[in-house]
């Protein structure tokens, strides 16, 4: 019975690997980057994910890309006159042995001028390239999801 409970773990540990949605560049791991399924109408899309910084020293998120979009740009919410609004930003610092969180009413990507619309529907996944300013550039698989991962919350916000 151990054996065989062996060999299940030994054949199941592959697939919890892939679905870890981990990424890697340099000292940085990027973990699950997620987007939340839209309306077919919906003008942009927002992506998350974690930054975790392992190494000594800080870096920072320059800018990003992806394919399905003509325009990516990376965002913050503030408070301004009792109203929480989103604002872009140049960059984004991830410290030495820090964590940076994108995620609604956060920092956060958004994707404008949509192109491949084909791609932000839930099990879908579209690449979105990050370009750090000490690490260089790594490609995510960012997953479309119907809701939100649990424990997230998801608000509308004013542009």
């Amino acid at each position: 019975m151990l054996n065989k409970l062996i060999v299940l773990a030994a054949l199941l540990l592959p697939a919890c690997f892939a679905n870890a949605h981990e990424y890697k560049a340099g000292a940085l791991e990027i973990a699950h980057p997620w987007s939340q399924e839209l309306p077919p109408n919906a003008p942009t899309v927002a992506a998350y994910f974690v930054i975790h910084n392992s190494g000594n020293t800080a870096d920072k998120l320059l800018s990003v890309d992806s394919p399905i979009a003509g325009i990516a740009q990376l965002h913050e919410h503030v408070m301004q006159n009792d109203l929480m609004k989103m604002q872009e930003v140049p960059s984004v610092g991830i410290p030495a042995g820090g964590d940076v969180t994108f995620a609604p009413m956060a920092y956060h990507v958004m994707l404008l001028e949509l192109k491949d619309r084909s791609l932000l529907s839930d099990g879908k996944r579209f690449p979105l390239t990050m370009h750090f300013e000490k690490s260089g550039d790594v490609t995510v698989e960012v997953t479309v999801q119907k809701k939100a991962p649990d424990g997230v919350q998801v608000h509308a916000h004013a542009q």
